[in-house]
């Protein structure tokens, strides 16, 4: 027997909404749409490292980062779930949603890549406090950072290998790629080298 269909939520309602126990939900055109229903121990532990790095990193500054337990309401009313977010606005103890999102971080998943890398890619772009979206690429070491330039123009930067570093001035933070792939183990072992094209 199929489930129910859905019906259409305000944001609000969403919130209050209980959906269905341990699984992400998202709010697209008004629906509840499950964003994933678990992550690989290879996503998992990518999300861990940006994590733990990250809250060490932004200590004793306005900003912090969080798991996607914290929402993001993006421009066309949907709300967006990112793997890792830094909010550097003010802190409330019973928000649901960041109030000045800066970063978002999605690791790219086969059940949510195309939607990563398009839709939700340019409902972060027109969100005017966010600074960087980050796309990592689970299964070798390869990150797309999007960037905002002077202007309001999207910039793209990629880095390849476990030399580089990420450089987010915006936050105040570096983040290496060795940081973000400690202890993620490639299907490919060349993979882990440094100065993939």
């Amino acid at each position: 027997m199929a489930p129910p269909a859905l019906k259409r939520m305000t944001p609000e309602e969403f919130y209050r909404w209980p959906g269905e126990e341990g699984v992400r939900y998202e709010l697209v055109d008004g629906v509840p749409v499950k964003a994933m229903t678990g992550a690989s121990q290879q996503h998992d532990g990518i999300v861990v490292n940006a994590l733990t790095s990250l809250r060490t990193k932004l200590r004793g500054s306005p900003c912090r980062p969080s798991t996607d337990d914290i929402a993001i309401p993006v421009m066309s009313g949907n709300i967006r779930r990112p793997d890792v977010s830094v909010d550097c606005g003010d802190r409330s103890r019973t928000a649901y949603e960041a109030t000045s999102p800066r970063l978002a971080i999605e690791v790219l998943s086969p059940s949510t890549r195309q939607t990563d890398l398009v839709r939700k890619l340019e409902e972060y772009k027109a969100l005017p406090s966010l600074a960087y979206i980050l796309l990592v690429e689970p299964d070798l070491p390869r990150v797309l950072l999007w960037w905002r330039a002077p202007g309001d123009l999207w910039e793209l930067a990629q880095f390849d290998g476990l030399d580089g570093v990420i450089g987010l001035p915006e936050i105040g933070v570096e983040l290496g790629m060795a940081e973000l792939y400690e202890d993620v183990a490639f299907s490919d072992p060349l993979a882990g080298e440094a100065g993939l094209g």
